[in-house]
């Protein structure tokens, strides 16, 4: 296995989590993340897998915006005998997703580039923020027409 535009490999859980999925959602395709496999392959596994799921949905939950809840699944999978921890990240409908932390900046909003999650422009967020669909109060419909 190796690293691809759709495929992160993470040896263990790290800070910069947070700025792959980032990456992938504002992705056009999505990705996934394995955590327990080296950038070269090699699969290390990762101890106590239910307790880092549980870490991860927490940190993917409290640190992005807007929420991705029901946009990424965590799987554990057995690779050569190992436990590796899975990311289905999909591509939000949201856009631009970004860390709570830094806001909607190029600080904050990355994208996915070959292997790498590069830092989005200014003029990149303004677009992907002005197409998103809004649900107004003036586009719903009423159940009563007068």
């Amino acid at each position: 296995m190796q690293e691809s535009n759709r495929v992160e490999l993470k040896e263990k859980l790290t800070d910069s989590l947070e700025k792959e999925v980032v990456a992938f959602l504002n992705y056009r395709e999505g990705g996934q993340i394995y955590i327990g496999i080296a950038d070269d392959g090699m699969t290390f596994g990762v101890d106590s897998a239910d307790s880092e799921m549980l870490k991860i949905k927490d940190r993917l939950r409290n640190n992005i915006s807007p929420s991705c809840l029901g946009l990424f699944d965590i799987i554990r999978e057995p690779i050569d005998g190992k436990d590796v921890i899975k990311l289905n990240i999909a591509s939000g409908s949201d856009k631009p997703y970004y860390l709570k932390k830094n806001g909607m900046s190029e600080k904050g909003c990355f994208i996915r580039v070959g292997t790498a999650a590069e830092p989005m422009t200014t003029p990149m967020i303004e677009t992907l923020f002005s197409s998103r669909t809004r649900h107004s109060i003036g586009k719903m419909k009423s159940n009563k027409k007068k």
